[in-house]
């Protein structure tokens, strides 16, 4: 079974939410961490368009 991709939109309102998690907890370095991941994906994803 192969894993399915999330869409540029759905990584767009992870990202959103990510940062909403970061203002709330700001020395939180896993929110941090997945923000970062969050970032780089929608980052990569949107170079190869």
């Amino acid at each position: 079974m192969t894993e399915q991709q999330p869409t540029v939109e759905e990584l767009q309102g992870s990202l959103v939410e990510s940062f909403m998690a970061i203002v709330g907890a700001p020395d939180d370095t896993e929110i941090a961490d997945r923000a970062d991941e969050i970032v780089r994906t929608l980052d990569a994803r949107l170079a190869a368009a």
